[in-house]
């Protein structure tokens, strides 16, 4: 359960720098996933996760 806390903190931490450091670009992309089919946020996500997943497993064995 740690392990997931810490992961959720870096993942804010990560955010909040692009945030501070690119705010018009990351409103740019929050326009641009608006406009982005629901399908298409759906297997991006998937993807992602999916990616995610493999090299969390790759990290710890």
């Amino acid at each position: 359960m740690r392990d997931l806390a810490t992961a959720l903190a870096l993942v804010l931490v990560i955010e909040g720098i692009l945030y501070a450091l690119l705010p018009e670009g990351m409103r740019r992309a929050a326009v641009r996933a608006a406009a982005t089919p629901p399908q298409t946020l759906r297997g991006a996500g998937l993807a992602a996760a999916c990616i995610g997943v493999v090299l969390v497993w790759l990290l710890r064995h």
